[in-house]
C-alpha cells in the first residue's frame, strides 16, 4: 500500500464531499489530527473505522486501499470490502503479536540475568559468559523492537 497515494485519495474524496478535516473527524468520532495524518501519508485509518470512513466518503474499502476509484463490472463490493478489512486486521494483529513477543523475550532474558546477579553477585555474574550473552541478546531484541515500532509507525 502506498500511504501517500491513499492519503491524497482520502483528501480528494473528502473535498468532493465538501467536508473539512474537522467535519469528517466528528462524523468518525476521531480527531482532525488523525485525518491530517492519513492525508499526509503519515498513517493509515485503523481497520475498526475503515468501513465507516468509506461510507462517509462513498467509496469502497478496495478503492481506499488502492488509493483510486475502481470501475469494475461484476464487482461484489461487500465481499471484497470484508476481505480487505480482514487482511488489514490480520496485519495489525501480526504486528502487535510480534511486538509482544519481543517484549516478553526481553523480560525473560533480563529476569534470568538478574537471577544470576542475585545468585552469584554482581562481579561473578558479569564475568560469566551466559550473563553477557543474555544481556547482549536482550539489547539486540530491544533494538529490533524499537526498529519495528519506528517502521510500523511510519505506515
Amino acid at each position: 500500500m502506498e500511504q501517500e497515494k491513499i492519503g491524497k485519495f482520502i483528501a480528494e474524496c473528502r473535498k468532493k464531499k465538501n467536508l473539512t478535516q474537522m467535519q469528517l473527524a466528528e462524523k468518525l468520532n476521531i480527531t482532525d489530527r488523525a485525518i491530517s495524518k492519513w492525508e499526509t501519508g503519515k498513517g493509515m485509518p485503523d481497520s475498526s473505522i475503515m468501513l465507516e470512513l468509506c461510507n462517509e466518503l462513498d467509496i469502497s474499502v478496495n478503492e481506499l486501499l488502492s488509493g483510486e476509484l475502481i470501475d469494475m463490472k461484476n464487482y461484489n463490493k461487500n465481499v471484497a470490502d470484508e476481505n480487505l478489512i480482514k487482511v488489514q486486521r490480520e496485519k495489525e494483529y501480526a504486528i502487535a503479536s510480534a511486538r509482544w513477543s519481543y517484549v516478553i523475550t526481553i523480560i525473560i532474558l533480563l529476569f534470568l540475568s538478574f537471577i544470576n546477579v542475585f545468585k552469584y553477585g554482581v562481579q561473578e555474574a558479569i564475568s560469566k559468559s551466559e550473563f553477557r550473552i543474555m544481556i547482549t541478546i536482550s539489547l539486540i531484541y530491544f533494538a529490533i523492537y524499537l526498529f519495528q515500532i519506528k517502521r510500523t509507525s511510519k505506515r
